[in-house]
């Protein structure tokens, strides 16, 4: 990983940026095997190698210049590689500095024999600063590069026979500067993407949640109040409802543990089922649907959802004595005549299940219900239609 993506991910990324063992497999490819990509470049270096075996000088002069260009190129594979393998911005920078200066020393063994003709290592110099460094030193040192490949040739009067290592110096750097913020936003990108996942799965396992404890909350509320007024005058019923708040709870813990897993997926006969218990439970006249097998396939999740929230909101908050559940292909509809929205805001399960069915295309309708004459409030209506 180099210095950018390890800046990039520091900034966007809590925590360290390290790469632990666990993840290291899940790595990208590039990352791993980036310095592969760098290091064949390195064939370009048989042109000095070849100055070395033509140049006037004694055999141990000529193998010293030829060995120090053997080792600058391990010293730059090494460095790359040992780059990906550091724990963090700071470390890299720290890393690729030592290396940096090390290749600068061993470039000085084949310039002091070879003369202009070394300058050619000043394009792995100017690559290897812009990818190890900082965005500000690697500027620095390739504009410092670029300033002595410019200038040697015109100090040693060979200016017309040496001037396209300026140019090879200057592609290098205008091409590695552009992978470096390339690299720099693509790194963004997926930080960016890893949150947004992150935030988008935590508002599912929090609606989720929301859906699940209120509606089985609100159940077993409802049966522990009848439980506590039937102990004297009814035990054996009683004895039922306290039956049926222990099965509760155990459902709402086996689907608070799959809602975590991101397992939990409601189904609407179930749904129905647990209305009807519900409803009955609180003391309400109910009208369901008998088959929900009228409902489009594609939506039976959906509605499901939708109407645990609004079986909820109708027993913990409405006050009303009947209500009616319309079940259509790809519509669902409850009303009360209960006492009405008011100017009650939007809650978190109604915000959820709106959301739900904005995702699918749908259109969620809050408002007054016209449920029955005598009503004692005006009601409410839950309409969904997919």
């Amino acid at each position: 990983m180099t210095a950018a993506s390890l800046e990039t991910q520091a900034a966007v990324e809590p925590g360290p940026a390290s790469v632990t063992a666990s993840d290291a497999g899940a790595r990208d490819p590039w990352e791993r095997w980036g310095w592969v990509m760098g290091a064949i470049w390195l064939v370009f270096l048989g042109f000095p190698l070849r100055e070395v075996a033509q140049v006037a000088a004694p055999g141990p002069v000529k193998a010293a210049a030829a060995t120090a260009i053997v080792v600058f190129a391990a010293v730059y594979v090494a460095g790359l590689w040992g780059m990906d393998r550091r724990s963090g911005p700071a470390d890299v920078h720290r890393f690729s500095t030592r290396v940096l200066v090390l290749l600068l020393l061993i470039a000085v063994v084949p310039a002091w024999v070879i003369g202009v003709e070394a300058l050619g290592l000043m394009a792995f110099v100017v690559s290897f600063a812009m990818f190890g460094l900082s965005l500000r030193a690697a500027a620095a040192v390739s504009a410092l590069a670029l300033l002595v490949t410019a200038l040697t040739p015109v100090v040693a009067g060979s200016a017309e026979e040496h001037w396209f290592f300026t140019v090879i110096v200057g592609l290098v750097l205008v091409s590695t500067a552009m992978v470096r913020v390339l690299e720099e936003r693509g790194a963004e990108h997926r930080a960016m993407a890893r949150h947004v996942d992150l935030v988008s799965e935590r508002e599912r396992v929090a609606r989720d949640v929301h859906d699940v404890l209120g509606h089985s909350l609100t159940v077993i509320t409802v049966k522990s109040e009848l439980a506590q007024r039937l102990v004297e005058d009814d035990p054996a019923r009683a004895k039922a409802e306290l039956d049926d708040i222990r099965r509760l709870t155990r459902t709402a813990l086996a689907e608070i543990r799959a809602t975590v897993a991101g397992l939990r997926v409601a189904r609407l006969d179930e749904e129905l089922t647990a209305a009807s218990v519900a409803l009955h439970g609180a003391g309400l006249a109910a009208d369901l649907p008998e088959d929900p097998e009228v409902a489009d396939p594609r939506h039976r999740i959906l509605l499901a959802w939708v109407l645990r929230e609004a079986v909820t909101n109708v027993v913990r908050h409405s006050g009303a004595r009947h209500c009616v559940i319309h079940l259509g292909s790809t519509s669902l509809v409850v009303t009360d005549d209960g006492a009405g929205l008011g100017d009650a805001s939007e809650g978190n399960g109604l915000r959820g299940i709106r959301e739900r069915v904005a995702a699918a295309g749908g259109r969620l309708v809050v408002g007054p219900g016209d449920l029955v004459e005598g009503a004692r409030g005006v009601g409410t209506r839950v309409e969904v239609t997919l």
